[in-house]
């Protein structure tokens, strides 16, 4: 059953926005790897393992590039596979830190996992998302920042680069 903020349209472009700039920055810096990337109360943000270290110069080359994703109108497919198919396709996607955590779920009872599509950006998640990325709102996000991020939270596991942005309805909300 969703929760309230998941059936919001705000919580939906986030989380869009969150595969949308993870779809961007693999394309930045091909041969990355891929943590977890929800929405948050004033944005989202997406953990990577960066093939090349970004800094504060690449933020305006992660935006345009996430401008172009969302002219492009791509749809958000969901897919769920049983859990052979869904182990499968992580393989496939060479993301060693998405399949561990699928098999905790697979192992804490699951019987398959959904992953969404948009373009050539597949993500393991329970979404929801908007229906197409011409939903997002170009001038309404703004990569803000970077930080260093433990996977799953915990400092005995690999760092990670944390990129933050904020996301709001209107360009205007996010200027306040």
């Amino acid at each position: 059953m969703e929760t309230a903020i998941e059936t919001d349209e705000l919580y939906r472009i986030r989380h869009s926005l969150a595969h949308v700039m993870a779809q961007a920055v693999l394309e930045i810096r091909p041969g990355s790897t891929l943590g977890f990337g929800p929405p948050i109360e004033d944005g989202f943000y997406y953990d990577f393992i960066l093939s090349e270290p970004l800094n504060e110069e690449d933020f305006p080359l992660i935006e345009k590039t996430m401008k172009r994703i969302i002219k492009k109108g791509q749809a958000f497919e969901r897919e769920e596979l049983p859990a052979e198919a869904a182990l499968a396709r992580i393989d496939a996607m060479g993301e060693p830190y998405k399949r561990e955590y699928a098999k905790e779920l697979l192992e804490g009872g699951l019987d398959g996992l959904t992953f969404y599509t948009n373009g050539p950006f597949v993500d393991m998640c329970e979404g929801p998302h908007v229906s197409n990325t011409r939903e997002i709102p170009l001038g309404a996000f703004k990569i803000r920042s970077l930080a260093g991020a433990y996977w799953r939270g915990n400092s005995d596991n690999v760092m990670m680069t944390r990129v933050y942005a904020w996301a709001f309805e209107s360009k205007e909300l996010l200027e306040e």
